[in-house]
């Protein structure tokens, strides 16, 4: 998308997509995080050390703060001059309020970065996963799933 230039014509309508899917994302993260409050997680394999232990839940605890920041970041750019979010045609979510043209391009380049930064960490958790697999053969994919 960023390649796009505004007259071609995949611009406008990828960005209305983006938009649609982001708005479905962070409706479903709100509820997976909801879900993680009041369900009780299985516990780590008994092969998991400490150091594992820790990093799987910084790892896990990053994952769903960038599930809510990546779409919060793209609701800034979007509404920047003050117009709401149409999602997939069916109905609008407002603009909170216009905002200055430096906190727009700062949304920008967080969102930016911040979507990278959650594609290295599912990256790395889907790796750590296959690790526990395939090498520890400890049964933690089949507890994930």
């Amino acid at each position: 998308m960023v390649d796009l230039s505004y007259y071609d014509r995949w611009y406008n309508r990828s960005l209305e997509l983006h938009k649609s899917l982001r708005m479905a994302a962070l409706a479903v993260a709100a509820a997976k995080i909801a879900w993680l409050v009041y369900d009780i997680k299985p516990d780590y394999a008994e092969s998991i050390g400490p150091w594992e232990r820790t990093a799987a839940t910084v790892v896990h605890h990053l994952i769903y703060l960038l599930m809510l920041l990546i779409p919060a970041t793209g609701y800034v750019v979007s509404t920047s001059a003050g117009d709401g979010i149409s999602v997939f045609g069916l109905f609008q979510v407002p603009a909170v309020s216009p905002v200055r043209e430096g906190l727009r391009d700062l949304a920008i380049e967080l969102h930016f970065l911040l979507a990278s930064g959650i594609g290295v960490l599912v990256v790395v958790h889907a790796l750590a996963a296959l690790k526990h697999q395939f090498i520890d053969r400890d049964g933690t994919l089949k507890l994930m799933l």
